[in-house]
């Protein structure tokens, strides 16, 4: 059953987004930060794609089905709950529909951003997905009643990442599997190349491709604030994970982290 649909769920204001400077230095409100980083992603959003495949020589496009196939084991049960949060505009989405039998129960795409949430509903509205509007720290989503949830490049942006843990938790159901995909700082030779291209080429050619600056200087800075990966286990087994693990892709430019809601 296909069920293309766009839900706007009715929640606090959106919280979920990390800091990003005020632009005379002042401090601002968690609430002024995630409205800032939403309104930086629904400008960005008809580009968004072009710009990361570009700027990542299509890498990512690896690091998607490669985290997809990781879950193989519970994307082939056609009566799990799949839950893809911070979904962007829908190709880790579309990584796991890809492992979906058919008849099965539709994959809920969730992201805060209305502009990347609209282009993602359109690249799935001819698969099995519901799209649904709403902030990942304050999820439509009941109780112990998913059995995994994703999140590729998009758990970094959260204010909190306890609250965004401990929100995963409650959704999932005992036993349910977690995979968080996102960037990490290498280190080494490897390392000091990728900040180099990471603060000083990226920006500058993102502005090239869209104009715009701030999103490519956001992003080098909000992987800078995320923790290192021995710190993510550490907060991710204190909100009550078991099983906790990092995989790192392509030199641990980007890596998967894995656990179960025991």
């Amino acid at each position: 059953m296909t069920i293309p649909a766009t839900t706007r769920a009715k929640t606090s204001p959106a919280s979920g987004a990390e800091p990003i400077d005020s632009a005379d230095g002042q401090c601002v409100s968690p609430s002024e930060q995630a409205e800032a980083v939403q309104a930086m992603f629904n400008t960005i959003a008809p580009r968004y794609d072009l710009l990361n495949h570009v700027l990542s020589a299509n890498v990512d496009r690896v690091w998607w089905r490669r985290t997809a196939r990781a879950f193989t084991h519970i994307l082939q049960n056609p009566d799990a709950t799949i839950l893809d949060m911070c979904c962007g505009t829908g190709d880790m989405t579309l990584a796991l529909l890809r492992h979906r039998p058919a008849n099965s129960k539709p994959v809920l795409a969730l992201d805060f951003a209305h502009a990347m949430l609209v282009r993602g509903a359109q690249k799935f509205s001819s698969h099995n997905a519901i799209a649904i509007e709403a902030d990942a720290l304050h999820m439509p989503i009941c109780d112990n009643s998913v059995d995994l949830i994703t999140s590729a490049f998009g758990f970094r942006n959260l204010a909190n990442y306890e609250a965004g843990l401990v929100e995963m938790h409650r959704v999932l159901r005992p036993g349910g599997e977690l995979g968080i995909l996102d960037f990490s700082e290498p280190t080494g030779l490897i390392g000091k190349l990728y900040r180099f291209y990471f603060r000083q080429i990226l920006p500058r050619l993102g502005k090239l491709l869209s104009g715009s600056t701030a999103p490519y200087a956001y992003l080098p800075q909000s992987v800078h604030r995320f923790p290192a990966p021995l710190q993510m286990l550490a907060r991710m087994r204190a909100c009550g994970f078991s099983q906790a693990s990092w995989t790192p892709y392509t030199f641990g430019i980007a890596g998967l982290y894995r656990a179960v809601k025991a």
